[in-house]
């Protein structure tokens, strides 16, 4: 059964055959079409965590494919009434795919460890798959092509920037982590990442202006994320050199593009002057969730229609 809990779940094909197909819907979806792809199929999606580009963007890309979606919140009781596999092998009955959104990565996996239904990351504290197809997605669109492009994240190495890492080595892109010492990506996700793509450029500096000098974009997101709270206040000083402002993105080249996964903080990682400038890919970027994971549910529950569809 295919899952997609992070992207070592997939092959580099696959990935370029789920952004193909999230673009060819997405055109299609602009010229007024809508096609009933997953007409009569139902996905849940089942939160531990607050959403809303995750929990809208899937619930509204389901519909515009023409199925259906149920939220699932804490009254399911999902880890507190029942065992875990009655609750996964029930809802399996129910359902054709379920999102999580959990605080511990274990969480998706035990999920996904019954093969109930398959099983989709919709953020955990090891990684942000969806969020990274997003991106890439809104690269490939600003620039023509993702091919050879330099992604420069800005921050923490957290669940986020490990995903970029990843589907920046799978694509043959160069990925860059400008972060303070001590935050640093997880060792054993790096090392499966350079296990598996044992030729990838991805490097972490310590000098933010250094590394954007040769960056097509820069990413950042927020310094403290949920769950971290009780460190907010000594994260803010380890992260005051690291905000993306006026003078960060002069160091960069010209053409530079701003991202940013939202929510966002505003004035502490990213001024508004940069995250509103002329430069800022942001609310593009934030609608590609839909437009990505309409991609994903295709490949995973719609792939006789990619046969016919998708070059």
């Amino acid at each position: 059964m295919q899952h997609f809990l992070s992207l070592f779940d997939i092959s580099p094909d696959d990935l370029q055959l789920i952004l193909r197909t999230a673009g060819v819907v997405k055109q299609k979806l602009a010229a007024g079409d809508r096609p009933n792809i997953l007409k009569n199929q139902v996905i849940a999606l089942l939160f531990e965590k607050p959403s809303l580009r995750t929990r809208v963007s899937f619930e509204a890309g389901m519909a515009q494919l023409g199925g259906e979606s149920l939220f699932l919140g804490s009254d399911v009781g999902w880890g507190k009434r029942e065992a875990p596999s009655d609750f996964t092998n029930v809802l399996g009955q129910f359902v054709d795919a379920v999102v999580c959104r959990a605080k511990q990565h274990s969480k998706v996996e035990l999920l996904a460890s019954f093969n109930a239904m398959p099983v989709i990351n919709g953020l955990t504290d090891l990684c942000h798959p969806c969020q990274a197809l997003a991106d890439i997605l809104t690269i490939e669109e600003v620039f023509g092509s993702y091919a050879g492009k330099h992604l420069v994240f800005v921050g923490d190495g957290n669940n986020v920037a490990q995903s970029l890492a990843l589907i920046c080595a799978m694509l043959k892109m160069r990925f860059t982590l400008a972060c303070p010492d001590g935050y640093e990506m997880d060792s054993d996700w790096m090392a499966k990442v350079q296990a598996a793509y044992p030729d990838a450029e991805v490097e972490t500096q310590h000098d933010p202006a250094a590394a954007v000098k040769t960056a097509d974009a820069i990413y950042t997101d927020v310094w403290t994320s949920m769950g971290q709270e009780a460190e907010m206040v000594a994260r803010r000083q380890a992260f005051k050199d690291f905000q993306l402002n006026k003078t960060l993105l002069q160091a960069a080249p010209a053409s530079a593009r701003v991202l940013h996964c939202l929510p966002a903080v505003r004035g502490e990682e990213i001024t508004d002057e940069v995250i509103d400038g002329d430069q800022s890919d942001i609310v593009r970027q934030a609608g590609n969730r839909m437009h990505a994971q309409k991609g994903l549910l295709v490949w995973m529950l719609g792939r006789d229609w990619i046969s016919k569809n998708v070059v």
